[in-house]
This record gives structure tokens, sequence and C-alpha cells, in this order.
């Protein structure tokens, strides 16, 4: 359309000249010229005429030179034609090709984001208690990471080790809410039966059951591509299924065996979880606490003796080494498992509502329990100790409570 009005305003334009030409010149002979002959009678009767009309004629010649410009700028614009055994060609892509949708597909690729490190960091710190400087070091890695415009790989490889119940899950789920990515949450102790378990994750092949649906983790990376995979306790996982994550980590893609399609996994976060090598790595986590490098290479020797293939190892961006609960960290772990469960009757917590004993006597029981303790065995702990008080609050009319210590019992009154 545009090069069609382009072609007619270069046409009509000459004729626009010229009639602005004639009114001038009326102008110069009416002011000027003779005014005797018959001839110029006529001549200035015809140009009374066009002054009459002068208006039409700019007007006419101001939207022709309009349209000539909006064409000019619309072939500017276009891609350069190539000039070939003496005449023009278009682009070879318009020739080829869909140009617009090639040019669509990388517009989809994905794209550098700069986040904020310290306010990542400081929302991990706030939910995951006692791994500040996992916080910290997980929140540079995935800046860094993220920031990357072209990768051939998934942003992150992660894994999270050390004692059970110290917040290795957690961080993942708080990571996927922070960064407002979706979470898929895999449990690998459900993927350790023989080849079977490879093909629920990553389909099977043609011919066997369950060929006719996608993978559980196939599928999940079809659909969410920029999600955060959570494995959950990796090192129970089958040996095959370790086999299949080694090209999604190093290639940037994984095969579904039901079609052979390959599925990007470069826009994904992979973070694994192990409770191997516990005592080892509470030892070195002990050792090189100043030493951060140290550590990180200590306990991949670590978890290679406790029976992670080196390959495997070889593919993780970082280990993170988690701390045992100790201190106030309890007391903060317990005191924000109480405001849940208040929380889960429906009830709120008054502002200091939570007697100072309360926390102190989790504190004691829990290190009671050694070493091996956990945020499970807090956990546990509290809902002994204020689930029923919490019943009772709730069947009497309480909206918002506070816990005391009495007599060694934890009782929940009206807060005033």
């Amino acid at each position: 359309m545009t090069r069609a009005l382009t072609a007619l305003a270069t046409r009509v334009m000459p004729l626009a000249f010229v009639a602005m030409a004639m009114v001038s010149v009326s102008q110069f002979w009416i002011q000027h010229g003779p005014k005797q002959s018959t001839i110029a009678a006529f001549y200035d009767r015809s140009i009374d005429t066009m002054q009459q009309h002068a208006w039409v004629v700019l007007a006419l010649t101001g939207l022709f030179w309009a349209v000539a410009i909006a064409g000019w700028l619309h072939e500017k614009n276009r891609p350069p034609l190539r000039i070939e055994n003496g005449g023009l060609l278009m682009d070879i892509l318009d020739r080829l090709t869909n140009r617009q949708v090639l040019e669509n597909k990388i517009a989809e690729e994905p794209q550098a984001i700069v986040i904020d490190s310290d306010k990542l960091a400081n929302a991990l710190k706030s939910k995951v208690i006692g791994q500040d400087a996992v916080c910290e070091d997980m929140a540079q890695q995935i800046r860094r990471r993220l920031a990357l415009k072209q990768r051939g790989k998934p942003v992150g490889i992660f894994m999270l080790a050390g004692p059970p119940g110290t917040g290795k899950s957690y961080l993942a789920k708080c990571l996927a809410t922070e960064l407002q990515k979706k979470l898929f949450h895999f449990d690998m102790t459900q993927f350790s039966s023989g080849a079977y378990a490879a093909s629920q994750l990553f389909g099977a092949a043609k011919g066997y059951v369950g060929s006719d649906t996608y993978g559980k983790l196939t599928a999940a990376l079809r659909d969410t591509p920029d999600a955060v995979i959570l494995l959950d306790e990796f090192e129970k996982a089958h040996s095959e299924v370790h086999k299949n994550f080694l090209t999604a980590w190093n290639d940037g893609f994984v095969t579904e065996a039901s079609d052979g399609k390959q599925i990007s996994s470069t826009e994904a976060i992979f973070v694994l979880t192990t409770n191997a090598a516990t005592d080892a790595l509470q030892a070195l986590s002990e050792t090189y606490a100043n030493d951060v490098d140290e550590l990180r290479r200590s306990s991949i020797n670590a978890l290679h003796e406790a029976g992670f293939a080196p390959e495997v190892l070889n593919r993780i961006d970082r280990v993170f080494v988690f701390k045992p609960l100790s201190g106030l960290d309890i007391a903060r772990v317990t005191a924000l498992e109480i405001e849940v469960m208040i929380k889960g009757y429906d009830l709120d917590i008054a502002e200091g509502g939570i007697d100072p004993d309360i926390l102190f006597d989790m504190m004691k029981r829990q290190q009671r329990l050694g070493m091996g303790a956990s945020s499970r065995d807090l956990l546990r702990a509290v809902e002994e100790s204020i689930a029923d008080t919490l019943i009772s609050a709730k069947q009497k009319g309480y909206k918002t409570v506070k816990l005391v210590a009495r007599d060694g019992v934890v009782k929940a009154e009206a807060a005033q």
C-alpha cells in the first residue's frame, strides 16, 4: 500500500510543480505584463481561474509530499537489497524462509537479567535461619548467572549438603518464591528402582508403557522452562537417572524418550539436596569455617567418597554446606514454627506473645538430642506443646493469643 502511494505521488508530483509554477508566472504577468492582446486577455482569465484554486493546488502538493516522505521512511527501515547480476534482490531471509518467525524466535532467547543480590540474600536469610553464609553466596551466584545473556547450560546447578532438617529444601522453595519462578519438587527416593525410574522423569520409548505421555521432568521443562527444579535427596536416585541429568546440565537440554524431542534446560535452576556424608561435612565446615574455597573442594571429595559419581560432581556449579542449628538459631526457628502453627488454627499471635521460657526449654530439648537433631524435631516438639491449648483457645472464641509457660505447661491466653 505504501509503495503504491509513493509511486502515485512520484508520477503526480511534476504536475503539482507545474501548477505551482503557473501560479507564480501569473502573479508576475498580472503585475508587469501587457494588457492589450486578446491572447493576453485569455491567458489572464486562465490565470485567474488558477489563482482561485491556488489553495487546492497547495493542499494537493502538501499531501503528495507527505506520502512521498512516508514511503521513503518505510523503505529506509527495510533490510537493504543486494545487487546481483545487475538486478536488485530481496533479503535472502525473505526469499528463503519466514524472516519474521526467525526474528520472533531470536527475541524469545534468554535475556540478561540483573537482580539485587543483597535484597535476595536478605530475603532468604529472613526465612532460612542459621545459614546466612549460604544465602549470601547463593544470591551472588544467581545474580552472576542470570546476568549472562548467552548460556549453553542451566542458570545454575547447586548442591545443598548437610544435616537433615537444616533448611536445604526450604531454601529452594524460598528461592523460587523470591525469583517469582515456579517450583517443581521431585523426591528422588521415588526414582530408585532401575531403568523404570528414568522413564518416569524423561518419558518412555515407543512401545513401552507410558510412551503416550511425557515424563514428569520433561513435561515440566517443556511447559515452564524457567522453573526451579528441586531434586530432593538426589543421592538416592538410580544411577541411570543420574546419567540422564548429565546432558541436561552439560549440553543444555533433556531428551524426551517418547518422541525424541530435545527440551531446553538453559533457563532452569537445578537445586539438589543430599544428606550424604553428613558427619564428614560437619567436621569440614568447622575446620574450614574461614576458608570457603577449601571447604568446597574438600566437600566435593567427601561426597565422592560417599558414592557420588565424579561426572555428576563435575557438573555441579556450587556445593553449599549447611550448618546444624545451634544457639539462638534454635530459638528463631522455634518462634517461626510457633507463629506458623498459630496461624494454622486461624489465630493471631500478639507482639512479644511467646514466653521466653518456652523458647529456652525448646533449645535445651534440642541440645539434648545432639548433632542429629533437626528442625523437624523442633516442629514435632512445638506441636506436642501447643496444639491442644490452641484448639481450646479457638473454641473459646479467642482471636489473638499469647503463650505462657505455667508449671512446665504451655497455655494460650487471650491477648489484652
